[in-house]
């Protein structure tokens, strides 16, 4: 995969470096029709890295959040899986935690992996079995007592106060991406990333082999592992925690998860 894992960085450089002209320069947006931003950031982006695909890996599937989807990538064992800017009302509001995020899918299973900040020109990359990679320097797990203890969670959740009892035990803040908050778990630079909100394939494609690579624990808000590649791209949730906090820590948050989703629908069930 070393090909591939060249390809897409080459490839993900480009496009940060094409994100960061057109914040300098001014871009446009608009609305899509569920009423989320796009702008041309997430088009170009969108652009340069299918490209990529197109030229290099003409044979592998494609899946991105700005792409028509082709049911015909189905059929391949090899896509692509992207998120051209994920936190687009992160960029909008000029929150330097929006990303860049790409993934190489094989049969169901991410095998290499780019997340990258733009703002902080920071390159989290991995292929499978070989480790966590930070600007090409392999990263190493942070003691436990380095570990910000911070748990990031969804930030309309964390506006709603849906983790209000997590918060007594643990200092939360909100994630404005979740790719970023994938790759500071990966990294060991916070503990942990929470939500019970639906997330799409390219959302977290990426950032599930970063935490795999790292050692840490990833997996859906019910405890599930990820398959990718699926006819409906989206899955229920994200439970993340960094290689060296507590491993009781996911089931904990699984806990959490379970009592939150039985309050939502209560919520939603009272009359």
């Amino acid at each position: 995969m070393e090909r591939e894992l060249a390809t897409l960085v080459e490839s993900i450089r480009n496009a940060g470096a094409k994100a960061r002209e057109l914040v300098r320069a001014g871009f446009t947006v608009d609305t899509k029709p569920d009423r989320s931003p796009v702008t041309t950031v997430d088009h170009e982006v969108n652009r340069i890295l299918h490209e990529m695909q197109r030229r290099e890996f003409p044979q592998d599937g494609w899946l991105s959040e700005e792409s028509p989807d082709d049911p015909a990538r189905l059929t391949n064992t090899r896509v692509w899986i992207v998120d051209p800017i994920d936190g687009t009302k992160a960029l909008v509001n000029r929150v330097p935690e929006f990303c860049i995020s790409a993934a190489l899918i094989e049969r169901g299973i991410p095998v290499v992996a780019a997340i990258l900040n733009p703002s902080t020109d920071e390159l989290f990359t991995a292929v499978r079995g070989k480790g966590l990679f930070l600007n090409g320097t392999r990263i190493a797990s942070s003691p436990s007592h380095d570990i910000d203890p911070v748990i990031m969670v969804n930030a309309w959740e964390f506006r709603t106060d849906r983790w209000s009892t997590l918060a007594e035990t643990a200092p939360c803040r909100p994630m404005y991406s979740i790719a970023n908050a994938l790759a500071l778990v990966s990294a060991g630079r916070v503990q942990a990333a929470l939500t019970i909100e639906p997330e799409n394939e390219w959302d977290v494609a990426a950032g599930v082999l970063l935490i795999e690579e790292s050692g840490g624990v990833i997996s859906d808000a019910a405890g599930n592992p990820f398959a990718f590649n699926q006819p409906t791209p989206t899955f229920r949730g994200v439970i993340a925690i960094t290689a060296t906090a507590d491993k009781s820590l996911h089931a904990s948050l699984k806990t959490h998860a379970e009592q939150a989703q039985s309050k939502s629908k209560l919520k939603k069930s009272a009359p």
